[in-house]
């Protein structure tokens, strides 16, 4: 026998979008539902056929091969297969699927569907826990191991969890018959919600455990060691597996994520995988070359030594960078290092002697102005923008009154 066009089955037009197919579907479903006709054959196979022409057009897949090669296309011959399974096509396995995505799982659940709640009353999964803890940058240079104390519920030993009195157990809940949830009917409808007495346990506890009250849970501070890994950052998180808080009616533990912040170091900074330090150098040091000593985190990459020589050129300024490779931070995933990079701060002396005064106003006089390139650059250019704003050239500006 010839099957119906699809479109026909839904009484709609070859053009209607997404949202009106889905409209006309819900119409012919309420009006159709085996559940609303007193389970009549005759209603349950019209439901099944505008679920299958749905099933069909809903999909932007199957919908275009249907348009292109009608029911060859979605029965197996262009790929569709069959909407329900028969085919092997990776469709809807029961048609009250398609109705619980379009109604809701609520009204699902009401006509038979598989798309309802789970039950309540069975073990649940403990919340995941955020921790914030806050190390130094050696902690993170070399990696570390510290002691966390973490605020948490846990299982009542007294009762192992049963929320019971020693000696007595929980009942079951006789308004929902341990289910956790209860029907009731609203006109066509049936809805479900959590049962008022027990709560959505499934259990009622007569007489409570005195440590935790018939929660089952008690909160307490649990002391866990924690591995830092060398390289870590600000703002890396560690996972611990099963240390959150504790699971319900014999349910696992949520997991504990511990976020790292990196305390600010009162002579390095962080770029990635280098650091950055500023190293005061003497003018003479500076304007002759020499050695300067540098701070470094200690580790194999230093041999040990907490500093490390820097090799300063002559005639060096302030902010002059030299880069010592392999002495920054680790790669947290790897065997690589960055750089410890050193950036040079030319001091000048204070407290001057009347010898040293004398002595340095004999070097200036002896250097003139070819020694020090910067400033005769500098004063170029002021010369020429002085000149530019009062009138004259460069070399004899006009004075302003």
């Amino acid at each position: 026998m010839a099957q119906r066009d699809y479109y026909e089955i839904l009484g709609v037009e070859r053009t209607i979008d997404a949202a009106g197919l889905k409209s006309a579907y819900r119409k012919l479903a309420m009006t159709h539902h085996p559940d609303r006709n007193g389970g009549s054959e005759e209603s349950l196979a019209k439901f099944k056929e505008i679920s299958e022409a749905y099933a069909v057009l809903s999909d932007d897949q199957k919908r275009a091969a249907y348009d292109r090669f009608g029911h060859a296309g979605v029965n197996g011959g262009a790929g569709g297969g069959d909407p329900f399974g028969r085919g092997g096509g990776q469709g809807f396995h029961d048609i009250n699927d398609i109705f619980s995505q379009v109604f809701g799982d609520a009204f699902g659940d009401a006509f038979g569907g598989r798309g309802g709640r789970q039950q309540q009353g069975g073990p649940r999964r403990g919340s995941d826990l955020r921790y914030d803890l806050e190390i130094t940058l050696e902690q993170a240079y070399k990696g570390a191991e510290v002691e966390i104390s973490v605020p948490t519920t846990m299982t009542c030993e007294v009762c192992d969890g049963s929320g019971a009195k020693a000696g007595t157990k929980p009942t079951i809940c006789s308004t929902c018959g341990g289910a956790g949830r209860v029907r009731q009917a609203n006109g066509f409808f049936q809805v479900e919600r959590t049962c008022p007495r027990c709560g959505g346990s499934g259990e009622m506890i007569a007489d409570p455990c005195n440590a935790c009250h018939g929660h089952g849970q008690v909160r307490k501070n649990r002391q866990l060691s924690l591995k830092i890994p060398a390289g870590v950052d600000d703002g890396s998180r560690i996972r611990l597996s099963g240390e959150g808080e504790a699971g319900q009616r014999g349910g696992p533990r949520g997991d504990l994520y511990v976020f790292l912040s990196v305390h600010d170091h009162e002579l390095f900074e962080r770029d990635n995988l280098d650091l950055l330090v500023t190293v005061p150098v003497p003018m003479t040091v500076a304007a002759l070359g020499g050695v300067v000593d540098a701070p470094c985190l200690v580790s194999e990459a230093c041999d040990g030594k907490c500093r490390a020589t820097v090799e300063v050129p002559a005639g060096a300024q302030t902010g002059k960078t030299v880069r010592i490779k392999g002495k920054g931070m680790p790669h947290l995933n790897g065997r690589q290092r960055g750089d410890l990079v050193v950036e040079l701060f030319v001091e000048t002396p204070t407290d001057l002697t009347p010898r040293q005064k004398e002595l340095l106003t004999e070097l200036a006089a002896s250097l003139g102005e070819t020694q020090t390139p910067r400033n005769t650059s500098f004063a170029g250019k002021a010369k020429r923008f002085w000149a530019d704003i009062l009138g004259g050239d460069a070399d004899n500006p006009k004075e302003t009154a």
